[in-house]
C-alpha cells in the first residue's frame, strides 16, 4: 500500500516483454510521482522521467545542468509509487564512459526499469533544437559499452539515443544506431525524426526496439499510437505533454486570481479534494493504520 506491489526486477521483466509483444507501449512523462499515479490510473504501460521536465521544474534549461544525484532521487520518487516500469533520461551520461556506466548502475539502485543515453556533446541541448552537436561515433560507442557493462540485472533496458539525424543526416545517424546496438544498447531511440518514411527507414534498419519521442513543438510529427505500431516501432514517450498541460492550466488560473482576486471562478478547472483523495489512497492509508494501533494497552 505504502509502495508499489510489483519489485524493481518485476518492473523490468514487464518491460521487457512488453517490448516484444509487437505492441506499442505508450509512456507520458511524469515529473512528480503523484503524476505516475495518474498515469498508471489512466491505464498505461509505463512512465518516462524526462531530462528536460526534471531541469524545468528545477528552474533550469535544458542544456546538463542537472546532475546524476538530481535525477537519481526524482526518478527514485517516481518509481517507488507505481507499479509501472519507469524509463529515465541520463542525458549524456553525467560525464566520460565511467561516469555513464555509474549513472547507470545508480539507475538500477533506484528501481528503474531503463535509461537512455545520448550522443550529444556536453553541455547538450534540447534534442528538437537546431545547431546541436554530437560525439564522434566512437567515443559514443564507448559510453554505450560502459554502460552495457555496468548492467547487473539483463532486464534492465540500456537505451542508445542518436541525435545525429539532425547533424549528420538520417543515413549515418543509421550508420550510428547500429554501431551503439553492437556496443550493447538493447534499444535504440533515433531523435527529432522528420516523417514516417524516417521512421519506417530506422525500422528497417535496425533490428532491436525502438522507441519514438512524441514531444510537442519539436521536428516529429505528432503520430498516433496505431501509426507507430503499424510502422513497427515498440515504445513512444510523451516527455513534456503533462507539464505543459499543467503550466498551461497554472499560467491561466493564476492570472484570473491576481485579476480577480479570488480563485472562485476556478473551481471547476480543478482536480477536486475528493479525487487527490482517491488518487493517494487515502482510505488505505487509514486502514493500515487502523491494522497496526488496534489494540488496547
Amino acid at each position: 500500500m505504502l509502495f508499489a506491489n510489483r519489485s524493481a526486477a518485476e518492473k523490468r521483466a514487464a518491460l521487457r516483454a512488453g517490448l516484444e509483444s509487437g505492441k506499442l507501449l505508450q509512456a507520458p512523462g511524469a515529473y512528480a510521482p503523484l503524476v505516475a499515479l495518474e498515469i498508471e490510473a489512466r491505464g498505461f504501460e509505463a512512465v518516462y522521467v524526462s531530462g528536460a521536465v526534471l531541469a524545468a521544474d528545477l528552474g533550469l534549461p535544458d542544456i546538463g545542468l542537472t546532475t546524476l544525484t538530481e535525477v537519481a532521487r526524482r526518478a527514485h520518487q517516481i518509481a517507488r509509487v507505481t507499479d509501472l516500469p519507469a524509463i529515465v533520461d541520463l542525458d549524456t551520461g553525467f560525464g566520460e564512459p565511467m561516469n555513464a556506466a555509474r549513472s547507470l548502475r545508480t539507475m538500477e539502485e533506484q528501481g528503474i526499469a531503463g535509461c537512455h543515453i545520448e550522443d550529444q556533446v556536453n553541455p547538450k541541448r534540447c534534442g528538437h533544437l537546431d545547431n546541436k552537436a554530437v560525439v564522434e561515433t566512437a567515443a559514443m560507442v564507448r559510453r554505450v559499452r560502459a554502460a552495457a557493462k555496468a548492467k547487473r540485472d539483463p532486464n534492465f533496458v540500456l537505451i542508445a539515443r542518436s541525435d545525429a539525424r539532425a547533424v549528420e543526416g538520417l543515413d549515418k545517424a543509421i550508420d550510428r544506431m547500429k554501431a551503439y546496438v553492437d556496443a550493447g544498447a538493447d534499444m535504440i531511440f533515433p531523435e527529432a525524426l522528420e516523417g514516417p518514411a524516417e521512421f519506417e527507414a530506422v525500422r528497417n534498419a535496425i533490428d532491436v526496439p525502438l522507441l519514438a519521442n512524441m514531444t510537442e513543438f519539436g521536428k516529429s510529427p505528432l503520430l498516433t499510437g496505431a501509426a507507430l505500431e503499424s510502422l513497427g516501432f515498440n515504445l513512444a514517450i510523451y516527455p513534456v505533454t503533462t507539464m505543459r498541460l499543467a503550466m498551461h492550466a497554472v499560467t491561466a488560473g493564476l492570472a484570473e486570481l491576481h485579476a480577480k482576486g479570488t480563485q472562485a471562478g476556478l473551481l471547476d478547472r480543478m482536480q477536486h479534494r475528493r479525487d487527490l483523495y482517491r488518487l493517494l489512497r487515502y482510505e488505505d492509508y487509514n486502514a493500515f493504520d487502523r491494522g497496526i494501533f488496534d489494540f488496547e494497552v
